[in-house]
């Protein structure tokens, strides 16, 4: 008789733990990649307060006008970010567009600063998430779209889009 494995079985808690392990995007910036060619990109921690993670687990965010600012002290901060007040919190609740601190490492805000030194350059936010219990923000080091940029790309994405729609439609005839 052959020894069958038995796969361990998980509590509720071990589920609800794996649940918040997975990467569960709050909100994007579709306009930042319109607007901006994305040179490099890095996660930032998020320095927040209580009723600010408790509004972002509901899922409630918008990153549409928000940019990043590094200062002359070698600190970062997301500007322009709306975090809704939280629904259940008190005299204690945060202010929605109040600027937050962006956890980096001291080398990599002051090698994107000297970056963005250059005519064109800025550091935008892509997306915020969690990702294992822990409020993060993608940003990213980007030069800004000319206007005949921006209609190239939707140019090229309205091309390729044609070109799976060709692909699928002459897939289908051979079928």
């Amino acid at each position: 008789m052959a020894k069958q494995d038995k796969a361990p079985k998980l509590t509720a808690a071990q589920k609800a733990k794996a649940a918040s392990d997975a990467h569960k995007t709050i909100a994007r910036n579709k306009k930042a990649l319109h607007d901006y060619a994305v040179e490099e990109k890095l996660e930032a921690g998020l320095a927040l307060t209580g009723t600010e993670v408790k509004a972002l687990r509901m899922g409630r965010a918008s990153l549409v006008d928000a940019w990043v600012e590094l200062d002359r002290h070698g600190q970062a901060w997301l500007q322009g970010a709306h975090i809704p007040e939280y629904s259940q919190g008190s005299w204690n609740n945060h202010s929605p567009r109040r600027k937050r601190r962006l956890l980096m490492h001291r080398r990599e805000i002051d090698r994107w600063a000297f970056k963005t030194q250059a005519k064109g350059y800025t550091v935008v936010p892509l997306e915020l998430y969690f990702i294992n219990g822990r409020a993060k923000v993608e940003v990213a080091l980007a030069r800004g779209k000319q206007e005949w940029d921006k209609r190239q790309a939707l140019r090229e994405a309205q091309d390729k889009r044609e070109a799976a729609r060709a692909v699928a439609a002459a897939r289908r005839r051979q079928g």
